[in-house]
């Protein structure tokens, strides 16, 4: 079965779900986590000195699950280690904490004998996703001047595996 498409899980209407206690389990709204796609949150040289930052900046209230931002994530950071090899700092500054529920349904000839509707359809917990509000960082790249280019076109791949709803900001570093 494959993943559901992530206009399904985009607006922040839903009630978030995001409690989970190992030390008391039946105080969790969430029994049992998902797993996490998204496990690297800082790439590149931490240590330099940058002259420019650029952040991927929510345009709207959003809600991204973690798998597209670990997707956006690996789309720039290949694209920077071709061309920069560490002349940057790469950072996600998004955590996916909420859970997100489905209630699976089968599709197909006969299925109908097997499924309950809406019966009880509180779902069960598939993936996480990250909620952002309009202007919050997602992504964020320090580099030195001379590679502009190249972390902009970084953001531009990370931003078609992401969606079109993000925007490029970029400051100077004051040393």
């Amino acid at each position: 079965m494959s993943l559901r498409p992530g206009r399904t899980c985009k607006s922040l209407e839903k009630t978030a779900w995001a409690r989970f206690s190992k030390r008391r389990p039946r105080k969790s709204f969430v029994k049992a986590m998902p797993h996490r796609n998204l496990n690297v949150y800082n790439m590149g040289d931490a240590k330099a000195k940058y002259e420019i930052q650029f952040d991927l900046m929510s345009a709207m209230d959003q809600q991204r699950r973690d798998n597209a931002i670990e997707s956006g994530r690996q789309a720039a950071n290949k694209f920077l280690e071709k061309i920069i090899p560490n002349e940057y700092y790469f950072k996600v500054r998004a955590y996916p904490h909420n859970v997100i529920r489905e209630n699976k349904m089968i599709a197909g000839a006969g299925a109908d004998r097997l499924q309950k509707g809406m019966r009880k359809a509180f779902g069960r917990p598939t993936t996480r996703g990250a909620r952002m509000r309009k202007g919050q960082i997602l992504f964020t790249i320090k580099t030195t001047k001379a590679n502009r280019a190249s972390v902009l076109e970084a953001f531009v791949r990370a931003k078609k595996k992401l969606g079109s709803d993000f925007s490029i900001v970029e400051t100077q570093i004051p040393n």
